[in-house]
C-alpha cells in the first residue's frame, strides 16, 4: 500500500459557540482519526474555510451574530466550498420543521441533539471516505497530467536530438563524399597518369609489362566509378547543384536500372527556394522508399508524383508489387518506415501507407511549406533498364 494513502487524514471542521458542545463533537469523532477544526461562530468558521480544504462541516444553526444558515450560505458561495458537505445540528426540537430551510442553504443532513456517536461517526465517515476518493483522484489526475507533460517534453527533446543527429549525419555525409571524390580521386588520377608516362617508355619488345600496365589503367578507371558511386551515394552533388526535382529524377534513374523496374515521373518544372534540409529530408524519404521497394515489393513498375504548391509539398510513389501487411504498416521493427515518419514529422509533416496483399503500395508523404512554391507538371520517363550495371 502506497504510504501516502496510509498517513492521509480529512479535515473535518466543527462549529459551535458552546465550548461544552465542540468538546463533546471532538470526542465522539476523535476515534475516526482525523484532523478536527474547531470554530465557535459562524465568522471563525468562514476564515478556516479559506485556509483548508475540508471534507466535512458540522454547523450548529443557533450562534449568536451570524447562525448556521447565514454561515452556510457563504460558505456555497465560494468557488472553493461551493461543494464541501455541511451537516447541520440543532439542539431545540421545534427546530426541526426549519430542516428544510437548512436543505435549501445546501445541507446534506440536519441532526438534533443529543447526538448519537454511532450515527454521527457513521454518517461522517461516509464523507470522509468518498472525500479521501475525491482527493485519490486528483492526485492521480495531477501525476497523470505531470507525466503526460514529461512524456510532452521528453518527446520534443528526442526529436529536437533526432533532427540535430540527422543534419550532423548529413553533414559528415557531404564531408566525406567531398573527401572521397576530391582527395581519392586526385590521387587516383594522379595514380593512372604515372601509369600512362611509365607505358609509354617501355619498349616494345616488353609486351608482359605493357600488358600489366594497361591492366592497372583498367583497375584504376573501374577505382575511380567506384569512388563517384560512392561518393554519390552518400551525398549526391546534383541535390545540392540542382535541387530536389532533380535529384529525384536522377535517383529514379539509378532505380531504374540498377533494379530493373520501370519509374514513370512527374515532377514540377520549377521547385522555387526550396529549403535545403527540407530538401534533403525528401529526398531521404524517396531513397527508403526506393530501396523498400527493390527489397520486398516484386515489382514491375513504380510510379512517383511530387507536386510543391503554395502551402504543401506532395510525394506518391505507387507500386505494383506484393503489396504490405496491415501490420508491418505500423510495427516498430519497421525501422526503414519508423525513419521515413521521423524526418516528415521534424517538418510538421506525416507518411501514410497505403496497400494491400497483392495489389501494391502506395507511400504518401505531405509536409507543409514554410514559403510559397508553385510550378505546373510535365511527365517524364526515365531512361529504360541498362545492362551495363
Amino acid at each position: 500500500m502506497d504510504s501516502r494513502a496510509e498517513d492521509w487524514k480529512a479535515t473535518i471542521l466543527l462549529v459551535d459557540d458552546e465550548p461544552k458542545n465542540l468538546a463533546a463533537l471532538q470526542a465522539v469523532l476523535e476515534p475516526l482519526a482525523q484532523n478536527l477544526l474547531l470554530a465557535r461562530s459562524g465568522e471563525e468558521a468562514l476564515g478556516l474555510v479559506l485556509k483548508h480544504d475540508l471534507a466535512v462541516i458540522l454547523l450548529d444553526v443557533r450562534m449568536p451574530g451570524m447562525d448556521g444558515f447565514e454561515a452556510a450560505r457563504m460558505i456555497r458561495g465560494r468557488e472553493q466550498s461551493r461543494h464541501t458537505p455541511i451537516i447541520f445540528l440543532t439542539g431545540v426540537s421545534a427546530e426541526v420543521d426549519s430542516a428544510f430551510r437548512g436543505y435549501e442553504v445546501g445541507a446534506v443532513d440536519y441532526l438534533m441533539k443529543p447526538l448519537v456517536p454511532e450515527v454521527l461517526r457513521s454518517k461522517v465517515s461516509v464523507f470522509v471516505e468518498l472525500h479521501r476518493k475525491n482527493a485519490a483522484l486528483i492526485h492521480e489526475i495531477k501525476e497523470r497530467r505531470i507525466a503526460e507533460e514529461q512524456l510532452q517534453e521528453s518527446q520534443v527533446q528526442l526529436r529536437a536530438l533526432a533532427a540535430r543527429l540527422i543534419a550532423v549525419r548529413e553533414q559528415e555525409r557531404t564531408r566525406m563524399a567531398r573527401e572521397i571524390h576530391d582527395e581519392l580521386g586526385q590521387v587516383l588520377t594522379g595514380l593512372k597518369l604515372e601509369v600512362t608516362w611509365l607505358a609509354k617508355r617501355l619498349a616494345g619488345n616488353q609486351k608482359p609489362l605493357v600488358e600489366k600496365t594497361e591492366t592497372i589503367c583498367r583497375l584504376i578507371d573501374s577505382t575511380v566509378r567506384l569512388v563517384r558511386r560512392i561518393s554519390t551515394g552518400l551525398r549526391p552533388e546534383i541535390l545540392d547543384e540542382m535541387g530536389l526535382v532533380a535529384a529525384i529524377g536522377w535517383q529514379a534513374g539509378e532505380f531504374q536500372k540498377r533494379a530493373g523496374i520501370r519509374c514513370r515521373l512527374k515532377l514540377p518544372a520549377d521547385q522555387g527556394a526550396l529549403d535545403k534540409e527540407l530538401s534533403t529530408a525528401v529526398f531521404r524519404i524517396f531513397q527508403e522508399i526506393l530501396t523498400n521497394i527493390a527489397r520486398h515489393a516484386r515489382a514491375s513498375s513504380v510510379n512517383v508524383d511530387l507536386n510543391i504548391s503554395d502551402d504543401r509539398l506532395s510525394l506518391r510513389v505507387a507500386d505494383n508489387g506484393i503489396g504490405i501487411a496491415g501490420g508491418q504498416i505500423h510495427s516498430r521493427e519497421s525501422l526503414g518506415l519508423l525513419g521515413m515518419r521521423e524526418r516528415a514529422q521534424l517538418f510538421g509533416g506525416e507518411v501514410s501507407i497505403q496497400g494491400a496483399s497483392h495489389t501494391g503500395t502506395t507511400v504518401s508523404v505531405s509536409i507543409p511549406m514554410p514559403r510559397p512554391q508553385s510550378g505546373p507538371s510535365r511527365d517524364i520517363h526515365a531512361n529504360p533498364p541498362s545492362a551495363e550495371e
